[in-house]
């Protein structure tokens, strides 16, 4: 079981969105306040390409091969994981919050993983593999409770 005090903070993101919240009651029952929301417009990847795939020749006139097509959009949330890390690692560093629960999908929470300074890292309380972005905030704070209490 793990408890969320008074002034920790819950991140609920995915790969485009990212809430910041802050717990405002004691562990039996969240208040759960914006702090601060990041968004990132991230259309398909098919609409952000120009092109078709590049070609490489390996020896000239023997054989021709065709690049990978970049994804477009899959590079853009990485980019997107990397600014929300970067915001909780300055957030971190100010103090803003002591522990912190993180709810995303399992590739998002890999992402940030990697991102985070060991300072934050260690201030991470729980990581849940959930996307909760679209829930309104009295949803994400019972889905929590229940998997907090699950812990």
């Amino acid at each position: 079981m793990v408890f969320l005090k008074t002034g920790n903070w819950v991140l609920v993101a995915d790969g485009k969105k990212a809430l910041f919240l802050r717990n405002h009651l004691n562990t039996n029952n969240y208040d759960l306040r914006v702090v601060w929301h990041q968004a990132l417009d991230n259309p398909a990847s098919h609409a952000q390409g120009s092109d078709r795939p590049g070609r490489a020749n390996s020896v000239p006139g023997v054989r021709r091969a065709v690049l990978q097509e970049a994804d477009w959009h899959q590079l853009s949330e990485e980019r997107f994981a990397k600014e929300v890390a970067a915001i909780l690692n300055r957030a971190a560093q100010d103090g803003a919050f002591d522990e912190i629960v993180i709810v995303a999908p399992p590739k998002v929470i890999g992402d940030l993983r990697t991102e985070l300074n060991s300072d934050t890292a260690k201030k991470v309380l729980a990581e849940i593999p959930k996307t909760l972005t679209n829930h309104p905030i009295e949803k994400i704070e019972s889905l929590l409770k229940s998997a907090l209490d699950a812990m």
